[in-house]
């Protein structure tokens, strides 16, 4: 009995040790929801999904940044140095210029670090070469796997910076903008199309439309044919390769009137829900402030303030990512403390501090300005001053 037990004990020890094995780390990895070169043409070819993205994204990092350290610690003029030297050799404001469009569109941006505990370069990865990312049990990324187009090579994770915006059910990817336009929705009954598909059948209906009413109908007349070489002219006829209608008859003097399709009220109430809808999506109403007629100041002011609110939150992103994967490790190879100096990433100009009357007195008693910039200096303060 005693041996019965203890196999039995083994036997359930061999089966807890297996529950604790890495599902994500075995496995193929994790593939976005949305392929990214889905995203990727919507974005090229609509100007409205386009013109969102890029707005949000010139709001985000259009005004540039600066950088700050804490003044108390000891090597933070230092620390200071070496950030913004290193921002210059790799144009971090212009990576930043891009990676804010694919964070905003994709959710994602993928920066490869050049190299790994000794950064020196940093460069951004192609959004659509990125195919799959393998994670641990507890989600922690392994590898970046990237297509076959691209090489089909694996990135380690230290190799990577991951800007992971959004991540929607604990998915390794992020989630964009783009990500709902292109996703479709599955009920009960059926499923709806993705967005980007029904505002582009929508609008090749509309051209296919005026292709057709817009174009001239044609009447041609043959009256010696009989009617069964009548009907074989028009066969031939019709298969001219041209837009609008061409009729066929031997009737003298027949007539043919224009013909122009009947626009019905409920069809523009279809067209507006789908592109409120659209727009919806794009968490931003600016595309439609720029488009739609009568829109007041007092409407556009709330439109910016509500594109505000996604802004700041972007831009505390960002900021984090770039302060904890790029800034400290750039100190810390200098020999100095990262937490000590808390070099920080600030949106936008620095402050500049204003000029009192005290300090200008101050610099004229000293030597630094003439008599002349002194009087210019209280005149541009307010001060009356008389011709000496």
């Amino acid at each position: 009995m005693s041996g019965l037990v203890r196999r039995l004990r083994s036997a359930l020890g061999h089966a807890r040790e297996a529950t604790v094995v890495p599902v994500w780390e075995v496995s193929a990895g994790e593939v976005p929801e949305v392929p990214f070169a889905v995203m990727l043409a919507i974005y090229r070819g609509d100007p409205m999904a386009r013109a969102a993205v890029d707005f949000l994204a010139d709001q985000v990092v259009g005004a540039g940044f600066y950088t700050s350290v804490d003044e108390g610690y000891e090597g933070a003029a230092e620390a200071k140095r070496v950030v913004d030297r290193f921002n210059e050799q790799v144009n971090l404001d212009g990576l930043l210029q891009v990676a804010a469009r694919e964070i905003i569109g994709f959710g994602n941006s993928f920066w490869e670090k050049v190299t790994p505990g000794d950064l020196r370069s940093l460069r951004i990865l192609p959004i659509a070469s990125i195919e799959r990312i393998r994670r641990t049990r507890r989600g922690a990324p392994t590898a970046y796997v990237q297509s076959a187009s691209y090489g089909g090579g694996s990135l380690r994770p230290e190799q990577v910076i991951h800007f992971r915006w959004n991540p929607v059910n604990s998915e390794a990817e992020g989630c964009g903008l783009l990500r709902t336009l292109a996703e479709g929705l599955g009920t009960g009954d059926g499923s709806r199309e993705p967005f980007y598909r029904m505002k582009a059948r929508m609008q090749q209906a509309m051209m296919e439309q005026f292709e057709k009413f817009s174009a001239p109908n044609e009447l041609w007349i043959f009256p010696k044919l009989s009617r069964d070489d009548t009907h074989a002219y028009a066969r031939q006829v019709k298969k001219v390769p041209r837009k609008g209608a061409r009729f066929v008859t031997n009737v003298e003097g027949a007539e043919v009137k224009q013909v122009v399709a009947e626009r019905r009220r409920a069809f523009d109430g279809y067209v507006e829900n789908i592109i409120n809808d659209y727009v919806l999506g794009l968490q931003t109403p600016l595309p439609k402030l720029f488009t739609t007629p009568g829109f007041t100041e007092a409407s556009a002011r709330a439109a910016l303030e509500v594109a505000e609110r996604k802004v700041r939150s972007l831009q505390r992103f960002i900021k984090r990512v770039v302060e904890r994967e790029v800034f400290a490790p750039v100190i810390r190879q200098a020999g100095l403390d990262p937490d000590a100096a808390k070099c920080r990433l600030n949106w936008g100009r620095p402050p500049v501090r204003e000029v009192e009357i005290g300090d200008v007195l101050k610099a004229f008693e000293l030597g630094a300005i003439r008599r002349d910039e002194l009087r210019k200096n209280l005149a541009k303060s307010g001060w009356e001053l008389w011709e000496e």
